[in-house]
Order: C-alpha cells, then sequence, then structure tokens
C-alpha cells in the first residue's frame, strides 16, 4: 500500500494494531488468510479511493481498531475481522462479493454483505430515534454478528472523537449512540460496552455535566472507599459466623445513570444516596437460594435501619427479563443510605449477562421473539469459543412478514410484506394516496402496484387530476388502504350521483317538461340496471347521453298515454265502484294453534283482517270459539291486558291454494285528474289480487277513502302498498 494513503505515523500504528489483532484471533485464522488479506488490501487501496470519514480517520486503521474490540471484548475472531477489515473496500467497488466468497468463504461474504446494506441505508439520512430504524437495522443484517460488529464499531468511533473538531458530527453520532446503540448492546448483554457509549455520549453532548460529575466522583472516591470498608466489616463478620459463603463488592454507579437519578429526583449530586451498592453474592445451593437471601436481609436489618419504601423485592416475582435479586436500602453510619443488593452467584450471572444466562439456568424464554432469538446468539457467543460456524445458522426471521420504507426525508413507515407503493402513499395520507400516479422507488420510476422491499426510499408521485378507482382495491394488499379506498370511492359515487341528478332535472327544465318519478323508475328498470344509483353513475360519467334519456322518457309516456285514450278519465269526488267476486270456497290456510293443534275451528276478526304471513294471536270467545287477530291489531293491546287468560298463541303452518283475504287500504291524495284511473290500472295489473270496490271522496283538491282488495298473503300486499305509493298524486296509504 502507498503512501499516498498512510502517513508515517499511520504507518507505525498500523503495526502495532496488526500485531496485537493477530496474538487476539490468529488462532482462529485459516492457512493463507493473512497473505490473502494483504493482497486484498494492496489492491484495493492503491490511490486513496477509499475516503476517510468525516473525522478524518484512515479507513484500515478503524477497521483493526474495530477488530480489536470484537476479538477482545466480543469474543468473535475469523469471519467478523475478515468482515470488517474488507467490507469497505467491497462498498467503494474496489473488491467484488463473489471474489472474498471464493477467498474467504460464504460466512465473510455474508458478514461484509450486511454491513454494505446498513451503510446503504445511513446513505438515507434516517430518523435514528425511530423504532423502526432499529427494527430495520436488525432485519437488515440478518446475520446477528453485524450487529455486533456495528456496535463495536460505534464504541470505537465514540472513543476516537473526543479531539475531533467538527462537533456537529460528533453531536449526530453521541445522539445516536444513544438512542440506537446503547439499547442494542444492552438487548445482548453487552453491559460493559453499553455504559461506555452512554457515558461518552453524555461527555461529548453534555460536557460540562459530565465532568461535573467526574470530578464529584474523583473528589469523594477515597471517602467513598474508606466508608464502604466500615460498613461492611461488622455484616462481613456476621455472615461468616453463621456458615454463610459468599463474597461481597461495591459498585458505583456509571455517571450516565448518576445524570438519570439527578433528572428523575430533580436534585443535585449531593442529593444521589445510592451512588455505589454494596453487593452480596451468595454461593447457595438451588433449593436454599431464597431462604439464605432472607437470611442476609435479616442480619443486614438487624444492624443497620432499612426504608420500607425502598424494599424491592424481585425473589418472589422476578422481573419479565429474568432478574432475580432482593434489595434494600438501609441507614448506614454517619446517616448515610446505603443500597444493598443480595442474591447468588446464579442470579448474579443472570443479572449481568442478561438472557443467556436465563435461558442457560432456566430454559425459559424471553419475553418476545427478539429476545429470544438474542438469547441464542448470546449462548453461541458465549460457548462457541473460537469456532463460531455455528453463527451461520442465526438468521433473523422475526421481521420477514414486515417492510420498512423510507420517505426522502429520512422518515420511517412499518409496512406488511407484500405492500405496493399505493399503499404506502394511503399509510402517509388519504389525500397523498387518492392522489397517487406512480412513485420513484430508489430515484426509478415505477408503477402503483410495484412492490416495495425493506429499505426502498419511496418518493411518491401526485397529480391533482388523479381519483381513486375501482380496480386500486386489487392493487393494495393492506387493510388500511383497502378502506380508505371504499371510503373514498363512495363519496365520490355520491357527488356523482348528486351531479347526473342535477343535470336531468335542468335538461327537463330546458325542454319544458313535466319529470314524472313512476315513468323514470320504469325507464331505468327497462334500460336493465339494477339500482338507480348505477344509472346515475352512467349519466355522471358520460356513459349514457342525457339528451338519449330524454327522448326515451318522452316516447314511454307517450306510449303510456297512448294505451290509455279510450279511457275515460274522472275525478276522484264521490267515485265509488263495486265489483263482484266469486265467493267459491277454499279451504282455509292452516294454523296451529296453542301449542301444536291444528284443525281447531277459527274465524278471522273482522277488526283487523289478518292474512297469511301477519303475525297473529288467537282470542278465546265467550262461545268457545277462536278468533284470530293480527299482533298489530287496534284492540290488541286492550284484548291481553283484560283478558289475558283467554289468549293462545298462533302462526300459519300452511298455504292453502287460491284462498284469498278481503283487506281494506286506507289512501289520501290530491284530487288529480286521472289519479283514480292510474290507482286502479295498477292493482288489474297484479296477478293474484282482485278489486272488490272503492269508495272516495274529495274535498278542496284533496281526496281520502278506501279501497277493498282481495289478496292472499302479506307479501303481494306489500308490494302493492309500495306501488301505489309512487302513483302521482298518492301521498298516504295504509292498511286498515
Amino acid at each position: 500500500m502507498e503512501s499516498i494513503y498512510f502517513t508515517s505515523e499511520e504507518r507505525k500504528q498500523i503495526t502495532l494494531l496488526y500485531k496485537r489483532l493477530f496474538r487476539l484471533s490468529g488462532d482462529t485464522l485459516q492457512k493463507d488468510d493473512c497473505r490473502k488479506l494483504k493482497d486484498c488490501l494492496i489492491k484495493a487501496y492503491p490511490k486513496g479511493e477509499i475516503p476517510r470519514n468525516c473525522f478524518g480517520m484512515n479507513s484500515v486503521i478503524k477497521s483493526l481498531q474495530t477488530s480489536i474490540i470484537i476479538a477482545e471484548e466480543i469474543g468473535m475472531k475469523r469471519a467478523s475481522v475478515l468482515g470488517i477489515m474488507l467490507h469497505e473496500p467491497v462498498q467503494y467497488g474496489m473488491l467484488q462479493l463473489n471474489e472474498i466468497e471464493e477467498s474467504f468463504g460464504s460466512d465473510v461474504a455474508g458478514i461484509i454483505r450486511g454491513l454494505v446494506r446498513i451503510n446503504e441505508l445511513y446513505a438515507k439520512s434516517p430518523t435514528i430515534e425511530s423504532e423502526n430504524f432499529r427494527n430495520l437495522l436488525l432485519s437488515f443484517a440478518e446475520d446477528m454478528r453485524v450487529i455486533l460488529i456495528m456496535i463495536a464499531d460505534r464504541v470505537n468511533l465514540m472513543r476516537q472523537i473526543k479531539d475531533a473538531e467538527d462537533d456537529e458530527a460528533r453531536q449526530r453520532i453521541s445522539y445516536e449512540s444513544a438512542y440506537l446503540y446503547a439499547p442494542l448492546a444492552h438487548k445482548l448483554g453487552l453491559y460493559k460496552l453499553k455504559s461506555e457509549l452512554e457515558d461518552l455520549s453524555l461527555k461529548y453532548t453534555e460536557k460540562e455535566v459530565y465532568y461535573h460529575i467526574k470530578e464529584k466522583l474523583n473528589a469523594t472516591k477515597a471517602a467513598r472507599d474508606k466508608y464502604i470498608a466500615a460498613f461492611i466489616a461488622p455484616i462481613q463478620q456476621k455472615l461468616e459466623e453463621v456458615g454463610l459463603k459468599f463474597h461481597m463488592k461495591g459498585r458505583t454507579k456509571s455517571i450516565h445513570s448518576i445524570y438519570q437519578k439527578m433528572k428523575k429526583q430533580k436534585c443535585p449530586f449531593e442529593g444521589v444516596y445510592d451512588l455505589f451498592a454494596i453487593r452480596i453474592i451468595l454461593d447457595s445451593q438451588l433449593e436454599k437460594e431464597k431462604q439464605e437471601c432472607w437470611q442476609v436481609y435479616s442480619i443486614i436489618t438487624d444492624m443497620y435501619m432499612p426504608n420500607p419504601k425502598r424494599l424491592r423485592d424481585w425473589l418472589s416475582v422476578p422481573k419479565s427479563n429474568g432478574y432475580e435479586s432482593l434489595h434494600t436500602t438501609v441507614m448506614g453510619p454517619e446517616g448515610k443510605w446505603v443500597e444493598v443488593q443480595i442474591r447468588t452467584e446464579r442470579m448474579d450471572d443472570i443479572a449481568e449477562r442478561g438472557f443467556a444466562a436465563h435461558w442457560r439456568y432456566k430454559g425459559v424464554k424471553g419475553e418476545s421473539g427478539l429476545d429470544e432469538w438474542l438469547t441464542n446468539i448470546r449462548e453461541a457467543l458465549e460457548h462457541a469459543d473460537n469456532d463460531l460456524e455455528v453463527m451461520d445458522q442465526f438468521k433473523l426471521e422475526l421481521y420477514e412478514d414486515e417492510v420498512f420504507v423510507f420517505t426522502p426525508k429520512g422518515d420511517l413507515y412499518k409496512l406488511a410484506k407484500g405492500a405496493t407503493v399505493l399503499d404506502f402513499a394511503f399509510s402517509i395520507h388519504t389525500k397523498l394516496g387518492c392522489k397517487c400516479i406512480g412513485a420513484k422507488v430508489n430515484g426509478k420510476n415505477v408503477q402503483l402496484r410495484q412492490t416495495l422491499n425493506s429499505g426502498d426510499q419511496v418518493e411518491i408521485m401526485t397529480s391533482n387530476s388523479q381519483t381513486p378507482k375501482r380496480d386500486w382495491l386489487n392493487i393494495v394488499t393492506t387493510s388500511k388502504a383497502r378502506s380508505k379506498i371504499r371510503q373514498a370511492l363512495k363519496e365520490i359515487e355520491a357527488r356523482q350521483t348528486e351531479f347526473a341528478k342535477e343535470t336531468i332535472e335542468r335538461k327537463f327544465k330546458n325542454r319544458k317538461l313535466e319529470y314524472d318519478e313512476a315513468i323514470m323508475m320504469r325507464l331505468i328498470k327497462k334500460l336493465g340496471y339494477k339500482t338507480v344509483t348505477d344509472f346515475y353513475q352512467d349519466i355522471a360519467i358520460e356513459k349514457l347521453d342525457v339528451n338519449c334519456i330524454l327522448d326515451k322518457f318522452t316516447e314511454l309516456k307517450k306510449k303510456e298515454t297512448e294505451s290509455r285514450e279510450d279511457i275515460t278519465y274522472r275525478s276522484a269526488e264521490n267515485y265509488s265502484i263495486q265489483q263482484p267476486v266469486d265467493d267459491k270456497l277454499f279451504k282455509d290456510d292452516v294454523l296451529v294453534i296453542d301449542q301444536n293443534l291444528k284443525g281447531l275451528d277459527f274465524k278471522l276478526a273482522k277488526c283487523c283482517n289478518p292474512i297469511y304471513g301477519d303475525d297473529v294471536f288467537g282470542f278465546v270467545t265467550i262461545t268457545g270459539g277462536i278468533k284470530i287477530h293480527r299482533e298489530d291489531c287496534p284492540n290488541a293491546r286492550e284484548m291481553k291486558a283484560r283478558f289475558g287468560y283467554r289468549i293462545v298463541k298462533a302462526r300459519w303452518a300452511g298455504k292453502s291454494q287460491g284462498r284469498q283475504y278481503p283487506i281494506n287500504l286506507r289512501i289520501v291524495g290530491h284530487d288529480d285528474i286521472g289519479i283514480v284511473t292510474n290507482i286502479t290500472s295498477i292493482i288489474n295489473k297484479e296477478t293474484g289480487i282482485q278489486l272488490r270496490s272503492i269508495n272516495i271522496n274529495s274535498n278542496d283538491g284533496l281526496f281520502s277513502g278506501v279501497l277493498t282488495v282481495m289478496v292472499d298473503d302479506t307479501a303481494k300486499l306489500e308490494a302493492l302498498i309500495r306501488k301505489l305509493r309512487t302513483v302521482k298524486g298518492v301521498k298516504q296509504i295504509d292498511r286498515g
């Protein structure tokens, strides 16, 4: 590698770092790995085309430093080290991934692929505080080693930028460390690295706070150590006397956690009384753990006064993450509060190592799929020693049913796998979805139905002339988008129907035609439309010509008028007809009376004229016969109230062929010429219905009267009433 890319100081640094890394991981390298790695790096860095980062850090040195953290502090060796050293040359096109796979194997190539993909994510300027971004990161990594490498790389970066001139970049990196990388490290049980990331983040973002707490801790260290020794001496003596096996240690809180306490309790440094905790760790048999922990608690609280509000019993009910311990805060010498944590070796292992230890001791899985998966990873790291090929089995499948998609501004949206551009548009906003005509995905124009993948950057394109289409329902896959499209289509349909109605009304006025609702309904049916809405929709989209509809309307009206030319039209005033009705006897419809009694004699009550299909009941008369009334008979309420003991249940059980009943219909309307003719015409056209009589009186332009028709069931009666209500001039018609 030529000196164009390295200063003389950097060349010395590379030599030292390489020797240290080789000591840590050399035993896991394969034959010729070092030679092949050197050849690749010489090929990749001939002209210094791989840029330094924004802090001016040399790519090779940064990779060596990260590799040392991975090998020394996490315990990962060959594949991870080679992946770190070679991923930037692949990312910048200096080396090809297939070359790496051929020389070093698929596991190294897989790690590089994951690191390159994640670096591409960062190029999209994501909002890293988003929980979605953390999930996306994990789904992109596939191999968990990639996440561990990222954490190590971030720890290294945070260590190296303490003197960086670009403070804005350092602030950004520090916020990312606190929001993204520290929580990931915590989930993986990397508590030391997690605390370091949090402390360094505080150091760079709130320098005065960090150094204030650090100076206070340094100033009080000697006094703190002396106090701890005095506090534990009598406890140690008593525990030894009762024969318990144990060891004790003091633990000072991290600067970051002290600051969090200060903010939470709204107090100065001096007000944080549990700056340190005394931990008593027992070597107990599993069946004696709780008993011995409470024994220690009893001994301590006999010596020092406990604060009852500060007792935390995670022995009886462990935390959801498996944490078990007994915490108490007691008043020590000089009136100072001291936190004491009592636990066993097994509990301490779980507390220090997180889910992995819990898995090992208890076999209990984590709270969620992620925790369970991370447990497996940690377990593999702890027990695989130098052979980390076992890591290949761990591929992240948690997010296989989800995709994470960026907006141009870096906001991140989570969608179901298979989601399209149109789904994404509606997930942002309904208006955006309704106006969507396509999108740019990673800079390329695509159609509405384009399926999205995790990491895609999507810019929705819109047009003010665009409106939702019914076939969009076949494009979207999410229920949210589907419901929004249906809602939008209904609104469009309602507007179009209203527009079509107004258009027709305007055309009628222009031609000075009188609009007849009944004729229009018959025309719509004649044209083959099942619903009036469909008819108006076709008018709105100009599938039907309004002028043509008016011509057909005029033609139909003329045809119906001509067919009635021989009919004498007259006023409804004092109109009365009586038509003979064939009174031949039919067998009565079958009624089931009371429970299951058939064949009983009954009569139909004249007060309400029940017919087949009506809800009915029976009333036992004084003579012993049964009269059948409708449930809504005007006399029903009084009969049931006064003579409830004479009411029997009744229901229709069979229909007699040809049986008809006389029904009275009360009718009210305007006395227009031809009104009676129109009414009688409709009745006469109905099959199975006979007109027995009409009695109508007219007064001041209004008429009212009674029609008596013969009908065989309620279905036909209700259909007739609906048709009579459409007759122009009829205002009200009800069954008597």
